[in-house]
């Protein structure tokens, strides 16, 4: 590093939800900050979340909807900055808003307006954004850390790592921040996909027939449970239920399946009651799409019609509905999971500021951190409140 650095009060890597809320706090505040990215456009993942409207945040984020080797480090950021204020925010920029289900909110119009709305908010800041950047080298002496792109050279007492993990890598996603992290002695917590599809050996290969079908179920792994719909893949299972459970699942763990979280007890002995002339194939598809129906009832193998069946036999048929229980084999990867679980660890961190305990000037936030959010809006509302507590302080 031989040019003369353009220097700044904070350098911050990674143009994404997070690393753009730190710059648009810091800026705003007076801080001249330098705003980096790879990417040749900022806010990437936001711009492809909730089907291009971007699921922004959640109304019920509390502590207890986020992983993390620390299950008690969110808890000052995600306190000190609510989805209220985020709220407020995006109203002050006029964007238009619902809420979908289980209190995640949307765009009415495209996720184009929150980049747009976070971009403007830097500017407000003065922030300087340099885009398709790659970085060849960081170091700190003195006092400062040193960043080396291919067009300059700039410098700053505080570096800010905002730069995510390794999922969706088709979007340029990298382990970047963990290799940084590192450099500078911070721990990582082994990085996972999380909110993933997960998949099934050959054995279950009657339920990749189920391709594209999906019903409301409960998907329980160990002694956590979601309710949301689990979709059939032809190569096992995704859809909302088994994306949350997958952030929980790890390999050798069976996950239970309740197909019928809804129904009451000796539903099936009624339904015989009523109809004994019908099959169990018919009875199911009462309840369930008939290609579902017809793959449960070949594996549940009962004999003829209901009224050949005994009461014990039905109640049977029953709880295996309620709990049916699948061995997943692995994932579909990083490439499918819309999230990294594990990352920079929380001890090395303050979870007031963000700030490396060891490395003074050193931040890291968002994805790259070991905090790991619900599907639904959670993860951004994490990358909201983890930049806004850094950006308060660089």
């Amino acid at each position: 590093m031989t040019r003369p650095p353009h220097i700044y009060d904070a350098i911050i890597l990674g143009a994404g939800g997070a690393g753009l809320m730190c710059a648009a706090v810091a800026g705003q505040r007076g801080r001249r900050v330098l705003l980096i990215d790879h990417a040749d456009q900022p806010g990437k993942k936001i711009l492809i979340s909730g089907g291009g409207r971007c699921n922004f945040t959640n109304l019920h984020t509390t502590p207890s909807c986020y992983l993390s080797a620390n299950p008690h480090f969110a808890k000052s950021a995600l306190g000190r900055y609510q989805p209220q204020e985020f709220i407020a925010l995006v109203n002050r920029h006029g964007i238009a808003w619902h809420e979908k289900t289980l209190g995640q909110l949307f765009c009415d119009g495209s996720a184009k307006q929150i980049v747009a709305m976070l971009l403007d908010e830097c500017a407000k800041g003065d922030v300087t954004l340099r885009l398709s950047q790659t970085i060849r080298d960081v170091r700190h002496a003195d006092g400062h850390f040193h960043i080396k792109t291919d067009e300059q050279i700039a410098a700053a007492p505080a570096l800010v790592i905002a730069t995510g993990g390794p999922s969706i890598p088709k979007m340029g996603a990298t382990g970047f921040a963990y290799d940084l992290a590192r450099q500078f002695g911070l721990k990582i917590v082994q990085p996972k996909p999380a909110l993933v599809p997960l998949t099934l050996p050959a054995e279950e290969k009657l339920f990749s027939t189920l391709s594209g079908v999906s019903a409301d179920v409960v998907a329980r792994c160990g002694k956590t449970a979601f309710r949301e719909a689990c979709l059939f893949t032809h190569k096992g299972l995704s859809g909302p239920a088994i994306l949350q459970i997958s952030s929980y699942w790890t390999h050798g763990q069976p996950i239970a399946i309740n197909f019928l979280p809804e129904s009451p007890a000796d539903w099936l002995v009624t339904f015989k009651r009523q109809k004994p002339r019908v099959s169990l194939r018919t009875a199911l598809s009462s309840v369930f799409p008939d290609r579902l129906a017809a793959v449960l009832a070949d594996r549940l193998a009962l004999p003829g019609e209901l009224a050949n069946c005994t009461d014990r036999a039905l109640r049977g048929v029953e709880q295996q509905l309620a709990a049916w229980p699948f061995q997943p084999n692995g994932t579909e990867g990083f490439a499918k999971a819309e999230v990294t679980a594990g990352g920079i660890s929380t001890a090395a961190l303050s979870s007031r500021t963000m700030e490396a305990k060891v490395v003074p000037g050193l931040y890291a936030i968002g994805e790259a951190v070991d905090v790991t959010g619900w599907l639904g809006g959670y993860n951004f509302q994490w990358a909201w409140a983890s930049g806004y507590a850094a950006g308060e302080v660089l």
